[in-house]
């Protein structure tokens, strides 16, 4: 079982940058991969960012060369680095978990188990 909960959400003007954080409550953090999805209001959930346990990332086209994602195994969380944000990035955050290495369907949804209650973000300007 893992709890995931998401901070950092908020505010911020266009360009603007936020660093939102996934911690987990698990005693094998190590050997899980956790992913970034988004949802904004009227649109379906999106792939935002992974890193797998061994490091490995990706990133959804649209936040390349913005977003960077890093992970601290002591502390059992996954940070998300915003930068050069955009008004089309408003959206909920949330961040979800699963044992292991999502392989090639890293990007979808039914791949994560566990899910966290997600982060407001809203860009303004």
């Amino acid at each position: 079982q893992v709890e995931l909960v998401e901070s950092g959400g908020g505010q911020v003007q266009v360009g603007g940058s936020l660093r939102l954080s996934c911690a987990a409550s698990t005693r094998t953090f190590e050997i899980i991969s956790i992913t970034w999805f988004r949802q904004a209001p009227g649109q379906e959930r999106e792939f935002v960012s992974s890193i797998r346990r061994d490091g490995l990332t990706h990133f959804a086209d649209s936040v390349k060369g913005r977003f960077t994602i890093s992970r601290d195994n002591t502390k059992n969380t996954v940070d998300l680095q915003m930068n050069s944000l955009k008004s089309e990035d408003t959206a909920v955050y949330y961040c979800a978990a699963v044992f292991g290495d999502p392989g090639k369907n890293y990007f979808r949804e039914y791949v994560y188990g566990f899910w966290g209650q997600g982060t407001q973000v809203t860009v303004r300007g």
